[in-house]
């Protein structure tokens, strides 16, 4: 099957969620075909390879940064960054609002959640994320727009362990102050089943290049 043939069937099953092409690994003439089908928003996990792409495709990409992010690296992405979709602790929220305000400003994010069993993945744990949300962060962080949360489950063929796993951010996205808040839940291996758990974003690469 051909690219546009993945992304239609993706849409098809997913017709209210924001499709996020994630670029991992892909070169540019793959990228450029996603491009004048007429999709915008990419991801990508690492720094580096987001600002090589960025600097060689079309200025119209919101580019999101969806891989963990050392804090070292804000500064590069600060200036253009769309969405930072990995924010895993207090300390890189602070980095950010820092960055952003250099650039006079406002960088869309969302809060990682750590829901998956394997120990490499990021995110703020469940009481993490509520004291955080609970907060008065508007007011501390006044160039970041917290307009969701963001997971990654388990790497299983196990469903319902998958949905168990979603169903905790589930559970606290009503606590974010903003309205329509995004829910980025589910990959090439899972976006199904967070598309039926409530998922308003998914971040697929390789099912689109396969």
């Amino acid at each position: 099957m051909s690219i546009r043939s993945n992304i239609n069937d993706i849409k098809k099953t997913t017709p209210n969620a924001q499709l996020v092409i994630v670029t991992k690994y892909q070169n540019l003439d793959n990228i450029k075909k996603v491009y004048n089908i007429g999709e915008r928003e990419f991801g990508e996990n690492k720094v580096q390879d987001l600002i090589i792409k960025r600097n060689q495709l079309a200025n119209d990409i919101k580019w999101h940064m969806i891989g963990h992010l050392q804090k070292n690296k804000v500064k590069l992405i600060a200036p253009f960054i769309y969405m930072i979709q990995s924010i895993d602790s207090i300390e890189l929220l602070k980095i950010i609002d820092q960055n952003a305000k250099k650039y006079d400003r406002s960088i869309n994010c969302l809060i990682q959640i750590k829901i998956a069993k394997e120990v490499s993945k990021f995110g703020f744990n469940i009481e993490e994320a509520k004291a955080l949300l609970n907060s008065n962060y508007e007011e501390q962080y006044k160039n970041i727009n917290i307009r969701g949360l963001m997971g990654i489950a388990t790497f299983t063929t196990n469903k319902e362990q998958i949905k168990k796993e979603f169903q905790q951010i589930i559970n606290i996205l009503n606590m974010v102050k903003t309205d329509n808040p995004i829910l980025s839940i589910g990959m090439s291996n899972d976006y199904k089943i967070a598309y039926s758990s409530g998922s308003n974003m998914i971040r697929i690469g390789s099912s689109i290049f396969k």
